[in-house]
């Protein structure tokens, strides 16, 4: 399945459909704060309401975002009959239904190098996580040199991580609804002249504690830089329950994914995701016993 081109419009028709399936439980836009469950994006409060402490935590963007504006990348996830939107639910239950120990709360998506299709993959299990019946997603772009996760979904980067990290902006005034129920973003910002050392600082643990505090709710996924010309998302993957690793075909090479998998972690690495291959592979171990695969692949531009 390549993805090329401009969107037909039968495709147009489709993501329509499914954005409006996503949203079937809340009811008209101006209607979804107020019918939303406590803990989900758009949890405000009615006019004249007085919001409790844990309603000023939640994302304060209640206008939803057009199903136009999403990158039509994200219609491998939304796809309800797809074998890469099966992919994506297979990886979905490898992550909420572990073999031993409790599922993760935070989880880093990254890759080797850039160019494997880690912000891909990242925005669209985050599109999955919130398709389940009870789960919640919170996506943080934390790749503060190359921030892309915000253009995915069609919304601004002008305030967000990088802010909060620098200036200690409220996480709370900065994270955005992605337009869909259960589904929330705190987009990188606009890229500082010292990345490495924002998220290398003290304050990012700081920033991995309190969303895990504060959104008890959801599974937060944070997008990083390339491990292989980052060295903060080293850093970053000490921090975080789980992590996943994006290898595109073709990208990086095997010796290098095994030593990048030693370096983070192996007991850390919930899944190995194969891009741009003619199988979709999750597996913890990296060419081992256990392979998910299907006839078929997906790519990105």
């Amino acid at each position: 399945m390549e993805l090329m081109g401009r969107r037909t419009d039968h495709e147009e028709e489709s993501v329509g459909k499914v954005f409006r399936a996503l949203n079937k439980a809340s009811g008209p836009p101006e209607k979804r704060a107020a019918r939303a469950e406590p803990g989900t994006p758009g949890d405000l409060p009615s006019p004249g309401e007085s919001p409790s402490v844990e309603r000023r935590h939640e994302p304060t963007s209640a206008e939803p975002v057009a199903a136009g504006a999403w990158d039509e990348r994200l219609m491998l996830a939304t796809t309800v009959r797809g074998a890469a939107a099966e992919s994506f639910r297979t990886l979905r239950t490898r992550i909420l239904h572990p073999d031993s120990g409790p599922p993760p709360r935070t989880l880093l998506v990254t890759s080797a190098v850039p160019g494997e299709g880690k912000s891909f993959v990242c925005a669209n299990l985050g599109i999955s996580l919130a398709q389940g019946v009870d789960t919640y997603s919170l996506l943080v772009d934390a790749d503060l040199r190359k921030p892309s996760l915000h253009g995915f979904f069609g919304l601004g980067n002008e305030k967000g991580l990088a802010d909060h990290l620098r200036d200690d902006w409220d996480l709370g005034k900065v994270i955005v609804n992605c337009g869909v129920k259960k589904l929330s973003l705190l987009p990188a910002g606009a890229p500082p002249v010292n990345p490495a050392e924002l998220l290398g600082a003290s304050a990012m643990t700081g920033v991995v504690e309190e969303l895990a505090g504060r959104y008890d709710d959801r599974l937060i996924i944070f997008d990083s830089p390339p491990a292989q010309v980052a060295s903060e998302t080293l850093v970053l993957a000490k921090q975080v329950d789980g992590i996943i690793l994006v290898v595109r075909w073709g990208g990086s090479r095997r010796e290098h994914v095994q030593e990048l998998l030693e370096t983070m972690g192996r007991e850390k690495v919930v899944a190995v995701v194969f891009n741009a291959f003619r199988a979709t592979i999750f597996d913890t171990r990296f060419f081992g016993s256990y392979e998910y695969q299907q006839n078929y692949h997906y790519g990105v531009r």
